[in-house]
């Protein structure tokens, strides 16, 4: 007897076991999708192993349905699965749930469409001359065949779409029927793409300066030696050209380029430029496509799923996080762009993988070579060059021979008391705005908060409205006329009065992206402006929309959160004015420091990037905060020697590796409850190395109350052994009496 061990959609500690009917005896091999049942409900789950190992203690139920002829995982990416369960202490169907389209996990329909060709009896030139005469009355029927002779080219066995032939002639339904009905045509249903496959390679490859062959070279020298290098690049540098050579040799041997970003915004200027060079090669994958669009791009990723031998259709695959754990069969090279960002780590739902080092395991599995790129590497990136693991390659002058921006840091606190805080903006800041647009230059505006406000406050009794469900105050978003919870997306009208008191005089404080917009539409009324957050851009297109027409001068200013720092290149931007700083600063948080430099040399970035150089201004209240002096003096690396300091001082990565541990639960005395038990049984075998409990900087979310842990492990303890420890702690937790509503979160490597 057969049976099968199946991975479930499901958070399930193990794989389930079923029996093989020997009515689909040699018909299932692993990666294919089958239906089982469980309980009284069936799922689609996924064949993980065929042996013929019967279960102990149970009689396995049987398989009720095999829904594939070939298997739509591979064995690599099942290799990749099993590490992912290990390292990030989740379960084989989490990760499931994360890699498969949910095309692949429930139904997917393929779209089809009408085809028309010429009947069998009427291509030879014989019997397609004898048709027409018989259609010299027939005037509709006539044309019809000739526009379809001219749509083919006069290729007889040709298929064209038949919408496509009845725009072109015009005529009606009843005479397209009629040459149905008499032979001329036959139709039929054929399965067609939702992807746009139209790209034709319109551009040659592009031609390296000296820097950039010096840093090309570099890299393949490093790659003897190491397989993993860091192209270490000041911004606006050509980083992108570098990459897309390295894609050339990478398709000239034939084998597949996983490229990845850490937003999609960044697809949309990368995906024109890469598809000039490489055409139809070129696909995307997000999370903003369908399910149905996810699900092509998966299977033309991988030629079936099922071999190597044959190239698949896409040759390229740039996308977000997730692009990750498509099927590749030829993976020659991985590249990660802006591999510092903190967007490449999932944060929920587990499993809470960071794409950069998965990649690099992935890579590894294929024999692939890794490339990082950054102007700001992450610390713990920069500490594997330092230390040997990874190479280096580095490009220290922009592309064009321009400075890098000169940054100037404005005092709010000084200006304010100088009566030349104009609201939001200072005054150097709106005099520069002003000279740019004069210049018909553009001009990016950072703030790190989206909606009108952070909060609105009772100016009465100081009252502010906090989500229902969350530890948080709601932000208010103008355009809504609505307050919303950023957390959890809980939504409340904006109140005529105070619910504490009834006081009428409410006032909205701090000020987020649309409150920018609104009070710089004021100051310059005949500025055209855009807006580039998470609220202008939910539908599926408007991230093209709105950086295209940024990028054709349709507008002069752009205000935007973190998305405006990611490596876009805009030729007219000459100016970029940073406008609170301070909440970058003072996050609760080891990385807070990282992070700031980060966004705040990133965005410094877009500033001057061909002819002339461009002009940053800073405003904020700490003008002598070592960071602000740093990205000021575009000095990473002694940036990064403090940093190296610090976190040796206190323990943080890259001199330790660190675990996150989350105790959630809708009642916050018999979480007190837990968290002390845990502290206490796990406290006796991991000893100093953890940490807590302490309530995180949001205690609630979801309605339910989250107490934190930290463990620090030297980097040669074994993690297996300990992981096994917390899961076992928690086990035990979970099995006492009223406690089963308990959850455990765990975050290896929290960004």
């Amino acid at each position: 007897m057969e049976y099968v061990d199946v991975i479930l959609p499901l958070a399930l500690p193990q794989l389930l076991t079923y029996a093989v009917p020997d009515d689909l005896s040699g018909k299932v091999t692993p990666g294919m999708r089958v239906e089982v049942e469980v309980g009284r409900k069936h799922y689609r789950a996924l064949v993980y192993a065929l042996h013929r190992n019967a279960p102990q203690g149970f009689t396995a139920k049987p398989l009720r349905h095999v829904a594939d002829l070939a298997p739509v995982v591979t064995e690599k990416q099942f290799e990749l699965w099993t590490w992912m369960a290990a390292y990030y202490m989740c379960t084989m169907g989490e990760v499931m749930t994360a890699a498969l389209p949910n095309g692949l996990r429930t139904s997917y329909k393929p779209r089809t469409e009408t085809f028309v060709r010429l009947h069998e009896s009427r291509q030879s030139d014989a019997q397609l001359a004898r048709t027409l005469n018989t259609l010299a009355r027939a005037k509709k029927q006539e044309k019809l065949l000739l526009d379809f002779l001219d749509l083919t080219s006069g290729e007889t066995n040709a298929a064209v779409p038949k919408k496509t032939l009845m725009s072109l002639c015009g005529t009606s339904a009843a005479a397209f029927n009629a040459c149905v009905e008499k032979h001329i045509f036959e139709v039929e249903q054929c399965e067609v793409g939702r992807l746009d496959r139209s790209a034709t390679v319109t551009k040659n490859m592009p031609s390296l300066s000296a820097a950039q062959q010096a840093a090309f070279e570099e890299i393949k020298q490093q790659w003897h030696t190491k397989d993993v290098v860091l192209l270490y690049g000041v911004t606006a540098s050509g980083k992108t050209e570098i990459y897309a050579t390295l894609m050339a040799e990478a398709l000239a041997r034939g084998r597949q380029v996983l490229y990845l970003v850490p937003e999609i915004a960044l697809t949309t200027q990368l995906i024109g430029r890469l598809q000039q060079l490489f055409g139809n090669a070129v696909g995307v994958y997000h999370s903003k496509y369908s399910d149905e669009e996810r699900v092509e791009i998966y299977r033309m990723t991988g030629a079936g799923a099922a071999s190597s031998d044959e190239r698949p259709a896409l040759q390229i695959i740039v996308g977000a996080r997730s692009a990750v754990l498509l099927p590749f069969t030829r993976l020659g090279l991985v590249i990660v762009d802006e591999e510092h960002e903190a967007s490449f780590k999932q944060a929920d739902p587990a499993p809470r993988y960071h794409a950069r080092d998965t990649a690099i395991m992935l890579a590894a599995q294929h024999g692939a070579k890794v490339l990082l790129g950054t102007a700001t590497p992450a610390v713990e990136t920069y500490y594997n060059t330092k230390s040997g693991k990874y190479g280096l390659a580095t490009l220290t002058e922009r592309f064009h021979p321009v400075p890098l921006p000169a940054i100037e840091v404005v005092d709010t606190l000084s200006m304010r008391k100088k009566k030349r805080m104009h609201g939001l903006f200072s005054q150097p800041l709106l005099t520069a705005i002003g000279e740019a647009l004069e210049r018909h230059e553009q001009v990016i505006l950072f703030q790190n908060r989206r909606g009108f406000s952070p909060f609105i406050q009772c100016e009465d009794c100081g009252h502010i409205p906090q989500c229902r469900h969350c530890s948080v105050s709601l932000t208010y978003h103008k355009h809504r006329h609505a307050l919303i919870c950023h957390y959890c997306g809980y939504t409340e009208r904006l109140p005529g009065s105070c619910a504490a008191c009834g006081n009428t005089d409410i006032q909205a404080k701090g000020f987020g992206t649309e409150k920018v917009e609104e009070d710089l539409q004021r100051c310059f009324p005949d500025a055209r402006l855009a807006r580039l957050d998470m609220d202008t851009t939910r539908a599926k297109h408007a991230f093209r929309r709105i950086i295209g027409e940024f990028e054709a001068g349709q507008k002069d200013i752009l205000v935007g959160t973190q998305m405006v720092t990611k490596g876009l290149d805009f030729g007219r931007v000459s100016l970029v004015g940073i406008l609170n700083a301070d909440n970058l600063l003072g996050f609760p948080d080891f990385r807070a420091h990282e992070r700031s430099f980060q966004l705040l040399t990133q965005v410094s970035g877009r500033a001057g990037r061909k002819e002339r150089r461009g002009r940053v201004l800073i405003q904020t209240s700490q003008p002598n905060n070592p960071v602000i002096r740093f990205v000021q003096q575009h000095d990473y690396h002694a940036w990064f020697n403090l940093q190296l300091a610090e976190r040796h001082e206190f323990a943080f990565p890259p001199y330790v590796r660190l675990i996150g541990v989350n105790l959630k639960h809708t009642n916050e005395i018999l979480l007190q409850q837990a968290a002390a038990l845990f502290r206490e049984q796990a406290g006796a075998l991991l000893g100093s190395r953890l940490f807590g409990p302490f309530p995180p900087p949001v205690p609630r979310i979801q309605r339910k109350h989250i107490l934190s842990f930290w463990i620090r492990t030297a980097r040669h303890d074994n993690l297996a052994e300990l992981k096994s420890v917390l899961l076992q702690q928690f086990g035990q937790l979970r099995a006492r009496p009223g406690w089963s509503g308990l959850e455990f979160v765990a975050d290896v490597d929290p960004a």
